[in-house]
């Protein structure tokens, strides 16, 4: 399998700003999942990653990306005010969407969205921006509640994957699929936490996200 794939290190222009990612293309991939990585986290989390390299295995394109600039990062790092800047953070999602469909390498392919944490709420409102760009999204342990009024907007086939024992989320998650309009789903992972640090469950995630991203291929935005 890993001949059939390409990591290439990249930059993507979001505004006045540059962000580092890590884009993988996988031969005969015709669709990249974008990861919007939660609060205090980067393109290196190991969830991602390993969420990333399952994805890979199916034959999803993947890019993994900094959403802040490591000046912001390490303001951040202290003050704590980007993170939950749910507004900044879609913004560079967007951006990272127009740039993919810039590249020659992922110019043709079907777009979804991976947020985590507070890049969950983020994944939807770029995802309620860009409804003829994005196809899918799938969120862990994420904050859709923080998409506020972009949720009732969003097109794409959402599922939203949270811990058993994460009980606030698990609420703030049903208060926010109440608000949304296109095909949602809950899935809840049992005995896992917030982070799903716990055996088997991040496989659990990464199986289910995989198989949401592969079920709604036909439907996801292409070409019209």
């Amino acid at each position: 399998m890993s001949t059939n794939i390409d990591m290439i290190e990249v930059q993507i222009s979001a505004g006045a700003a540059t962000l580092d990612g890590n884009l993988t293309i996988v031969r005969e991939a015709k669709r990249l999942v974008l990861f919007a990585h939660g609060s205090g986290s980067s393109r290196h989390s190991p969830r991602n990653q390993f969420v990333a390299r399952t994805l890979n295995q199916a034959g999803l394109a993947t890019l993994l990306f900094d959403l802040l600039t490591p000046e912001e990062e390490s303001v951040d790092l202290y003050t704590r005010e980007h993170r939950f800047d749910i507004s900044l953070l879609a913004k560079r999602l967007v951006h990272a969407t127009k740039w993919a469909k810039q590249q020659e390498e992922t110019k043709d392919f079907n777009i979804g969205y991976f947020g985590s944490s507070t890049g969950g709420g983020a994944a939807l409102v770029a995802a309620a921006e860009l409804p003829e760009d994005v196809g899918a999204v799938v969120s862990r342990g994420g904050r859709p509640d923080l998409a506020g009024e972009a949720l009732p907007k969003v097109k794409a086939p959402t599922l939203l994957l949270v811990g058993g024992e994460d009980h606030v989320v698990i609420e703030l998650n049903e208060q926010a699929r109440a608000q949304m309009k296109c095909e949602c789903k809950i899935d809840i992972v049992p005995g896992a936490t917030h982070l799903f640090e716990e055996p088997g469950a991040l496989e659990k995630v990464a199986k289910l996200a995989s198989d949401w991203f592969s079920l709604h291929a036909p439907g996801m935005a292409g070409p019209h």
